[in-house]
């Protein structure tokens, strides 16, 4: 496949562009689903849509389209359309070569810089065959705990393998492993009592909180797992009231799958102190959150990627991540999937951007993926 022309950038910068300014935080996809299902079918691709809307709390279902190639086998490549909360309006700008929010808020290149790509992509091969096969999964409520591609029916696929963009760094970096994380959420409830007059006779389900807290070991724990409390929320209406009430949100998750067991087991027991110290009840729940995969470096798409970049002039590097992506629960359902860096910068912050130059180059990584996965399948 041809490097990208000129025309195809410009149309894939338009692309970007236009999907950006598409509002969709997960649980709102539709608008922008509709939108890239528009673009399909006017290139002849038809698109089906799953049934997982109502489980994975999205207003549409994952969307899925296949492109036949001049091999029958194909490979997968896999974009959310979903991004974080936005805070304000998404009005795409290029300034110093790379593209921004012109707002204080997310721009949405996670993951909406892939869709872009992968619409292109299908664009080249709606028109020149390509040598193997497509399979394009556009998934809902990434953002949301992977909750759309845990929804999805991996046996759908016909794919040897997979490829996810979705990783915040330079292209040329490919994530071969990724973590396991688990969800605490927790309950404190004690006494409410008045604090001026009679605070003996209350409990308080801060004070609880504030003693499990302190006994966790929050942050970078070790090079391959880190731990954090995300969220405490609770108390009375007013200063005079000791508050009988205290919830509070953690996570924990580590490359080392029993690393993490044992972490998040940690702060459980922090809590367990914490409520025995204030004589509190304690209500917790663990949720395991996704779960982590480890990718050999002799794995066929993790050798087809690194083809792929050479082939661009790009050389390709091995790293681990403490994100996740979709590549983890197609992982979990046993479908060999690789995530691979997009070149986005500041992923969830208001300064989100990607240059110019990342997104074409993208675009060309993923043309040049299908010549090395075709090679690969022989």
């Amino acid at each position: 496949m041809r490097p990208a022309d000129e025309a195809e950038r410009r149309h894939l910068n338009e692309t970007f562009a236009a999907l950006c300014a598409i509002a969709s935080p997960f649980g709102s996809e539709r608008a922008c689903m509709e939108a890239l299902r528009g673009e399909l079918s006017s290139l002849g691709i038809e698109t089906e849509e799953d049934s997982s809307a109502d489980e994975a709390g999205a207003q549409c279902g994952n969307v899925l389209a296949r492109i036949p190639g001049r091999d029958e086998r194909s490979v997968l490549l896999c974009t959310h359309v979903d991004t974080v909360a936005v805070a304000d309006a998404v009005e795409p700008v290029v300034v110093d070569g790379a593209w921004r929010n012109a707002s204080e808020a997310i721009l949405g290149a996670d993951n909406k810089a892939a869709v872009a790509v992968v619409l292109e992509l299908a664009r080249r091969c709606a028109h020149e065959r390509p040598p193997v096969g497509l399979e394009l999964l556009f998934t809902v409520a990434e953002e949301n705990a992977l909750a759309g591609s845990k929804a999805f029916d991996a046996g759908r696929l016909r794919s040897v393998y997979g490829y996810v963009f979705d990783h915040a760094s330079p292209i040329g970096e490919i994530v071969i492993a990724s973590p396991t994380a688990y969800r605490v959420d927790a309950e404190l409830r004690g006494v409410a009592a008045h604090a001026g007059i009679r605070p003996e006779d209350g409990r308080s389900a801060i004070v609880a909180a504030a003693v499990a807290i302190d006994g966790m070991r929050l942050g970078r724990l070790d090079s391959e797992t880190t731990a954090n409390v995300g969220s405490i929320h609770g108390g009375a209406p007013t200063t005079n009231i000791v508050p009988d009430r205290c919830a509070i949100t953690a996570e924990a998750r580590s490359l080392d799958a029993d690393r993490a067991d044992a972490v998040v087991a940690e702060m459980v027991d922090r809590l367990h102190d914490g409520a025995n110290a204030a004589e509190c009840d304690l209500d917790v729940e663990v949720t395991q959150t996704f779960r982590g995969y480890r990718h050999r470096r002799s794995a066929p798409q993790v050798l087809a990627a690194e083809a792929a970049l050479r082939t661009c002039g790009i050389e390709p590097s091995h790293i681990v991540t403490g994100g996740a992506s979709d590549a983890n629960a197609l992982e979990s359902a046993g479908f060999a999937c690789t995530n691979l860096a997009n070149g986005t910068e500041r992923n969830h912050q208001p300064d989100e951007s990607v240059p110019v130059v990342a997104l074409e180059q993208m675009l060309d990584v993923a043309l040049a993926l299908l010549d090395a996965a075709a090679g690969g399948l022989r």
